[in-house]
């Protein structure tokens, strides 16, 4: 399981919809949010290969996305049963 900040124009152009869709399709779990410091901040947790495709997806982002920067953080397994955007 990872924590994942994604830095650059990441806000306000759909990118939490983008990374919660991609999530879906890849049975990860975990949430999504904006950051008041204009990140996104997320939750990843499920197989490996499918939060390394995950990660290369938040590369790349949505369409206008401008993604510079992603820090990825390694956390102690937790037991999420959804993926969600939270407020």
């Amino acid at each position: 399981m990872v924590k994942v900040f994604i830095s650059g124009y990441v806000q306000r152009i759909g990118f939490r919809q983008f990374i919660k869709s991609n999530a879906d399709k890849l049975n990860i779990k975990g949430w999504v949010r904006n950051i008041p410091d204009s990140r996104v901040e997320a939750i990843l947790q499920g197989r490996t290969q499918d939060i390394d495709k995950m990660i290369l997806l938040c590369r790349k982002g949505p369409f206008l996305a401008e993604v510079r920067d992603i820090k990825i953080v390694e956390l102690p397994d937790q037991q999420f049963h959804s993926f969600e955007i939270v407020k």
